[in-house]
């Protein structure tokens, strides 16, 4: 995946940790707890959680998401690692994860990890793109880009009993489980552009930076027609959040 821009995520996209809240509610962690915090980005839930009493580390993928968060956060713990196959010496009591998940196509290696980051009788409290998810922009990304599009595609987005079977397999009872519309408004004129830029970069990797814009620009028109209402541009949205508590 290309790398990623913090300042514009922080800035333009802060809607993805922003969501989160309820997600920690979720959770409820507990002063003295050991928790993960699964696809961290810069930070901010991280900090959330650790405001709790917790004891948190936040785990990313990206040299550029972690760089931002412990300048954010430098009383925080971050690691560099592998959503797909991460692993600790000490187990967690819980392990959460917002809006990261949908990113890591080796799905059953993610799961695998998770499972062995838990204590027995520790909890998975996961959100992240469920099926459906974007279902117009990959039409749209299809329609501009070709036959090449499928294959560039960078996300996963499983449905309940996909997901749910996935992680029973790997000793995960799975206590709570949705699928839901989330439409997300997003800022000013070019905000779907600047959606696809941050986010769409595999999609566009053999252009030069003209030709990227080119092809954003097509992108963003196809979809002004059903994605752009009174002034605002609105992403299609959906989401697969789950509860499920280890048992081995």
């Amino acid at each position: 995946m290309s790398a990623w821009n913090a300042e514009q995520y922080e800035g333009r996209h802060s809607y993805v940790w922003q969501f989160g809240g309820s997600l920690v509610e979720l959770l409820q962690p507990r002063s003295g707890e050991r928790i993960l915090d699964l696809g961290c980005g810069t930070g901010q839930l991280t900090a959330e959680i650790a405001a709790s009493g917790a004891q948190v580390v936040g785990l990313d993928g990206s040299p550029e998401m972690l760089g931002q968060a412990r300048q954010n956060y430098p009383n925080l713990k971050f690691v560099l690692a592998d959503a797909a196959s991460f692993r600790f010496e000490e187990s967690f009591d819980a392990v959460f994860s917002n809006a990261a998940l949908h990113w890591v196509k080796n799905a059953e290696a993610a799961v695998q990890s998770i499972a062995a980051a838990l204590r027995p009788g520790g909890r998975f409290i996961a959100e992240f793109g469920g099926k459906g998810n974007i279902r117009l922009i990959l039409a749209a990304l299809e329609t501009v880009l070709g036959a090449t599009a499928e294959e560039r595609c960078p996300w996963w987005f499983p449905g309940i009993g996909e997901y749910a079977s996935l992680l029973e397999q790997h000793g995960l009872e799975v206590r709570q489980a949705s699928l839901f519309d989330r439409p997300t408004p997003i800022e000013g004129e070019r905000g779907m552009e600047d959606w696809i830029e941050m986010f769409c970069g595999t999609y566009f990797r053999d252009l030069d930076a003209n030709g990227a814009k080119e092809k954003v620009r097509e992108l963003a028109a196809h979809l002004r027609q059903e994605l752009f209402r009174d002034g605002v541009w609105i992403l299609d949205y959906r989401r697969l959040r789950v509860v499920a508590v280890a048992v081995g």
